[in-house]
């Protein structure tokens, strides 16, 4: 129950979070046009999960960051844009691992 709400919370008021299922969305729209192979998919699905885990941890942080100080105090920041850092991160790297596992299959529609 409160995984759910707190799910819900995310998807409803984090524009990143939006942003992400989006991508996600289409992401895995063009794995099923593209026929991905099913380790790709499983792979796929791990880096998608991974990110959406991250990014729910990351709004965590803030949150909690939010709750103990309201005025601006540069360890709170410090602290959001390390969160945040990590999120970047693991983006990148998914993006990665995506053109690595889409790369062959794009190439045999060509």
């Amino acid at each position: 129950m409160y995984a759910t709400q707190g799910f819900c919370y995310v998807i409803k008021y984090e524009q990143n979070m939006q942003i992400h299922l989006v991508v996600a969305t289409i992401v895995l729209f063009v794995a099923y046009f593209v026929q991905l192979p099913l380790l790709h998919w499983l792979i796929l699905l791990l880096v998608i999960a991974g990110m959406i885990a991250l990014e729910i941890m990351n709004t965590a942080i803030e949150r909690t960051v939010d709750l103990v100080t309201e005025e601006f105090h540069p360890l709170a920041k410090r602290a959001k844009d390390i969160a945040a850092a990590a999120v970047f991160v693991y983006c990148l790297f998914a993006v990665i691992i995506g053109c690595i596992l889409f790369f062959p299959a794009i190439m045999r529609l060509l």
